[in-house]
């Protein structure tokens, strides 16, 4: 048997670009301590908003941040060119629509909380585990940091994989992808650096 996703590496699914034009609302993101000094970009406002629809549809009670990062790879371009071409992709993303049906369901009924930094007490945010409330105020902050009006799609990336007890970088070390890689291409791209492996 093949590993999870080989199936999406044989029809090339990572090469196209897959677009949400979802009309966002600010209750559908957990609010941020620094969200009004640098919000969301749209496309990262959809991220979220997909995370937690994706959530609700799989019958879970929080958005954790497993569910993020399926909803970013799929939605932003420049996240899916810090892997390492499509097969590694499409054996993450194998992974990530397996959790319903496989090593997810161990999470089912739980919340995920790492513990790796301290929790956002922001009220509104029950919907989401600690962690993803966590990573997204981290991305919001990356960009404050930065002088970027927002945050955008590789910020919340970097927030994720800054977290090794996350769900999501259990997903992604199960899938291969180095998790410490992926925040150096991210960190060089968001710098501007043409970082060499």
């Amino acid at each position: 048997m093949g590993r999870p996703g080989d199936d999406f590496a044989r029809r090339g699914w990572w090469s196209k670009r897959v677009h949400h034009r979802t009309t966002w609302t600010p209750e559908q993101v957990p609010p941020s301590r620094t969200a009004h000094v640098a919000p969301l970009t749209a496309e990262l406002a959809a991220v979220a908003s997909g995370a937690r629809r994706r959530a609700v549809r799989d019958g879970d009670r929080h958005t954790d941040t497993a569910h993020l990062l399926h909803s970013l790879i799929e939605s932003d371009p420049e996240v899916r060119e810090m892997f390492d071409g499509g097969p590694q992709l499409a054996r993450v993303l194998g992974y990530l629509v397996q959790r319903s049906i496989g090593y997810g369901l161990r999470w089912q009924g739980t919340r995920e909380d790492s513990g790796s930094f301290p929790a956002v007490p922001d009220p509104g945010t029950q919907a989401w585990s600690p962690s993803a409330a966590v990573a997204l105020d981290r991305a919001v902050r990356r960009a404050v940091l930065r002088g970027e009006p927002r945050a955008g799609g590789l910020d919340l990336l970097a927030a994720l994989v800054a977290d090794p007890r996350c769900r999501a970088v259990e997903v992604l070390e199960r899938a291969g992808a180095d998790a410490a890689r992926l925040a150096v291409r991210a960190a060089g791209r968001l710098d501007g650096a043409d970082r060499a492996e």
